[in-house]
């Protein structure tokens, strides 16, 4: 209207006056008119505007006036590609084929700050652009403004001077009204971009986005394209093909980097830094802009890695961006996800960023999702936190991508748990630790729950071992830090007697040895809690296959306890018996039985006859007669020890299967293979029930039961079950562990009972050879090894002799 005034002031001033303009009553009534149709236009468009930046009231279109400043003031032009688009080719191709065949269908580039959902939807908008389609790029600036923006957009297609009145006044939707223009529009496309919270793209007044009647809408004739943090797929609604936003792998990352500092660095070092970043294009690229610019401290792509452990804080951790500038906030590594921390809070989620910075004070690895437990967060933050609250806090910090909660498998064995980008984590934990005025009691807090949650795994059983086995670079970050006290040393011993439980010997020496440094710098070297860890530590070393070390630290640990104990203390006789063990494994069986032998009638007598500890002895003694081929009593011993293990302990027991393991294996040198084979096939069922699949006592069931399908002459099933179990012992102990060179002998004996002579030949050899570097020369294995090699050979030998003898015969009648 304001426009009509001024057209009409500027006709009469520089037109003819016409007769009636001088009459001066006539004039000045039409003067008085205009005014206050002018006035009262201007206090009701007032008023749409506040209705506009309501949620609740329907979105009313902006003046004329303001549309057209808009237009002059901003673009609808696409931003153009800065480097080359790395990594992104499998997305980018996906999008033009939905740009191609939209299908009424819209997409969605979704995942968390930084992640480059922009740059790729730029690549998409240079791709339309160079076939000939209308782009409209819209950047979300607030309610009021992408409404004009919107506005401006239908301008651009066409829109009718009237449609656009109609909804000036409110009589038709506004998204109605750009909707239908762009329907009438032929090809193109609209990119949205930073559409963050999607609820304020509903019907405006009631119902969800997905519901397709507010401003996100499939069809038209284009292709919509949303770039947004909301990662959820009930958000965005059926019709819409999610394309969410992974980390850049290593070699796409340094291409990155060397398309902004080509002279930093050779391409090993690029590839570096990009791991070390994450993958994050946002990082990436902050990286690379620092490293090009000429006043730059560290100018290599080495030198800054290197600056990343001592100078965070000062290259990527910002806490807030120099420009007011929103556009420019995001490029501000930290500032982009506290940007989506605020948007959680905005929405009521008042635990999202307490969840986060504890998640970020974790060991850079998955956590149970279990762990996040309202004793946690209350201890934290000194705040109000139930079951509740907390799961909403990860599901929301799930929706904008700021941390992971992978898939359970199809077994639903593994244990629900949280992985955090290693970037964000790194960064958080910078803000929480130096920025924070009192940190210590986050740390308590997550030591309590680490105990709580080992005690808990514990208690479980095998159930627990899952858990517990998440749980273990989260317990050695917390030794490390040295400042937990008696509560992280007692977790870490616990911990580690869990991971032997479950065959997890890595975890077990890894925890075993920081908890001895710990524990020997507490108590000194000489005191039985330190000398108890030693022992475990030998016992560590031992499940590795590393059983010459183990030897002579039990060596020490026992002359130290002889030393320093009564000498039928049962940690003496602990010591004698785990020695014996390793004795036995290095091929020196009679010194092993004898020391079994002491050692049982030690126990015997100070323990009982029933005691767990004197019925392993018995056991162990029974294992040596079996080394020594004195079979039956082997036998004899090995069945009153399991009759008494059942008794006690329970037929499940790990225990109880150990010795019915054993009688098996003896009973098989005895030549009663059906008996062995139906004894392993029972043990075998029950170790995979109750300690599962892959554990080093189930694997050894599955190795035994196949020596006796083979001694049966069943050479093909014996050959297929040594074959599966081989190949799990290599993957969870090994390619050169004693059991796992086990089982590549005795799978060779089967290949040879199918007559496949020089597979067996050629596995007996490798075989050998790493029996020998591994156990030495001398050892009863090796030596096992080079008879059975030579055996093979010389089958190979007579089966060609006997082929040709055959072969003569067929030919002459």
């Amino acid at each position: 209207m304001a426009w009509g005034v001024v057209a009409l002031v500027t006709n009469y001033v520089t037109a003819e006056v016409p007769g009636w303009a001088k009459i001066p009553w006539l004039v000045w009534s039409v003067l008085a008119i205009l005014v206050v149709v002018a006035v009262g236009l201007g206090l009701w468009n007032r008023h749409l505007d506040a209705g506009a930046g309501s949620a609740a009231g329907p979105a009313r279109l902006a003046p004329v006036d303001r549309v057209v400043a808009a237009a002059a003031a901003g673009s609808l032009a696409a931003p153009r590609l800065r480097t080359a688009l790395r990594g992104r080719d499998a997305e980018l191709a996906a999008l033009r084929r939905l740009l191609d065949r939209p299908r009424e269908r819209f997409a969605v580039v979704c995942g968390t700050g930084g992640i480059g959902k922009t740059t790729l939807a730029t690549a998409l908008a240079e791709h339309a652009k160079d076939k000939g389609q209308a782009v409209f790029w819209v950047t979300w600036r607030g309610r009021a403004q992408f409404g004009e923006d919107m506005l401006r957009v239908a301008v651009a297609c066409g829109l009718p001077e009237e449609t656009m009145e109609a909804a000036r006044t409110g009589r038709v939707p506004l998204a109605d009204v750009v909707w239908g223009q762009l329907s009438e529009r032929g090809k193109w496309l609209l990119v949205l971009d930073n559409l963050d919270d999607p609820e304020n793209l509903g019907p405006q007044g009631s119902g969800p986005l997905a519901d397709y009647r507010g401003w996100v809408r499939p069809g038209g004739g284009g292709l919509l394209l949303v770039t947004s943090r909301d990662t959820r797929a009930h958000t965005w609604g059926p019709d819409a093909d999610l394309t969410r936003l992974e980390p850049l792998n290593e070699q796409p990352g340094a291409d990155l980097l060397l398309d902004l500092a080509p002279s930093a660095g050779d391409r090993p070092d690029a590839e570096l830094l990009a791991a070390r970043l994450g993958g994050l294009p946002l990082a990436l690229q902050a990286a690379g802009r620092y490293l090009a610019a000429p006043g730059s401290r560290y100018r290599t792509f080495a030198t800054y890695t290197t600056a990343l452990d001592i100078e965070l804080g000062s290259l990527l951790a910002a806490p807030h961006p120099e420009s007011s500038d929103p556009d420019v906030a995001r490029t501000v590594v930290r500032h982009t996800w506290e940007l989506s921390l605020d948007q959680l809070a905005h929405d009521g989620n008042d635990l999202a960023s307490p969840v986060l910075h504890l998640l970020a004070l974790m060991a850079p690895a998955p956590v149970p999702l279990a762990f996040l437990t309202p004793e946690l967060v209350h201890e934290a933050t000194g705040g109000p936190a139930d079951p509740v609250r907390i799961e909403a806090a990860i599901n929301g910090l799930h929706a904008y991508g700021l941390l992971q909660t992978p898939t359970t498998d199809p077994t639903g064995t593994t244990p629900a748990q949280i992985n955090l980008h290693p970037l964000i984590r790194e960064i958080t934990a910078h803000t929480r630790t130096s920025e924070s005025p009192n940190p210590t009691p986050w740390y308590d807090a997550l030591t309590h729950q680490l105990a709580r949650s080992v005690q808990a795994a514990e208690a479980a059983g095998t159930a627990g071992w899952p858990v517990a086995v998440l749980l273990v670079p989260h317990a050695l970050a917390f030794a490390a830090r040295r400042d937990g006290g008696d509560t992280v040393i007692q977790t870490v011993c616990q911990l580690a007697d869990l991971q032997r439980a479950a065959g997890q010997a890595t975890n077990a020496l890894a925890l075993t040895e920081i908890g001895l440094e710990q524990i020997e710098s507490r108590f000194g070297v000489d005191h039985p809690v330190s000398l108890t860890s030693r022992n475990n530590l030998g016992v560590a070393l031992f499940d590795l296959g590393r059983h010459q070390e183990a030897a002579d630290l039990h060596t020490t640990t026992l002359a130290t306890r002889e030393r320093v104990l009564h000498s039928d203390d049962p940690d003496i006789l602990q010591s004698r018996s785990n020695l014996a063990v390793a004795l036995h494994a290095l091929g020196r069986y009679q010194e092993a039985a004898d020391l079994y032998t002491s050692t049982l009638a030690a126990r015997e007598r100070v323990l009982g006859p029933d005691h767990p500890d004197t019925l392993t002895s018995s056991n162990n003694v029974a294992g040596s007669l079996h080394s020594l081929r004195r079979h039956q009593e082997a036998a004899d011993l090995h069945t009153a020890t399991l009759a008494t293990r059942e008794r006690v302990l329970g037929p499940d027991h790990p225990d109880t299967l150990t010795s019915s393991s054993n009688l098996a294996y003896a009973l098989n040198a005895l030549g009663r293979h059906q008996e062995a084979a139906d004894l392993n096939a029972s043990t075998l069922a029950a170790r995979e029930r109750t300690l599962g699949s892959n554990h080093p006592d189930t694997l050894t069931s599955g190795n035994n039961l196949a020596c006796t399908l083979n001694a049966l002459g069943r050479h093909q099933e014996a050959a297929d079950l040594h074959t599966a179990t081989l190949a799990t012992l290599q993957r969870v102990a090994g390619p050169h562990h004693p059991r796992t060179l086990s089982s590549r002998n005795d799978l060779a004996e089967a290949l040879l009972g199918l007559g496949r002579h020089q597979m067996a030949i050629d596995l007996h050899t490798a075989t050998f050879v790493a029996r020998e570097r591994v156990l030495g020369p001398d050892h009863p294995d090796t030596l096992t090894s080079r008879n059975n090699l030579a055996a093979a050979q010389q089958c190979l030998q007579a089966g060609t002799q006997r082929g040709r003898r055959w072969r003569v015969r067929r030919v002459r009648p």
